[in-house]
């Protein structure tokens, strides 16, 4: 899909605030409300919005304890990797997961938990059970410096 300026600027609006009225996303943009409307159901249509969320504190929901797990797998098969996705889908604590290169991991997960006790029972009791994990490296996140979940339309 081709996107021109209005849709970006759609996107970029939408992405920052998505309560935004259509009203009040056409006045930004400046467009009719009738063609933001338009533009926007056919940025639904096609796909390119995925879906819309709320954000929430984790620290005020004492989720304190944000740690980043680099899995290593004993065998590199689909079967196993197929498997170890499963398994962390269903872990409420997994924020992200994501197969990666360039280390000596397979992947790596994002998890928040309440405490060091909460991560540990995480590790312990369900990490390190799922059939092919052979090794685990953790650290732990100290602050958040660049936390964002917008895409840098200006690139696109």
């Amino acid at each position: 899909m081709k996107l021109d300026r209005y849709d970006r600027a759609m996107l970029a609006a939408l992405q920052d605030n998505a309560r935004l009225s259509n009203q009040e996303l056409a006045d930004q943009i400046g467009l009719s409300p009738s063609a933001c409307l338009r533009r926007f159901k056919t940025l639904e249509k096609s796909g390119l919005i995925l879906g819309y969320r709320t954000l929430l504190d984790a620290r005020q929901l004492d989720l304190d304890l944000m740690a980043l797990i680099h899995i290593a797998m004993d065998r590199h098969t689909q079967e196993r990797f197929d498997g170890f996705e499963t398994a962390v889908k269903a872990l409420p604590q997994v924020m992200e997961c994501l197969l990666v290169t360039g280390q000596n991991a397979d992947y790596q997960l994002k998890v928040i938990v309440k405490d060091l006790d909460a991560y540990q029972a995480l590790l312990l009791n369900h990490i390190t059970q799922i059939p092919g994990v052979s090794g685990v490296h953790t650290s732990f996140v100290l602050r958040k410096v660049v936390d964002k979940t917008a895409l840098p339309m200006e690139s696109v």
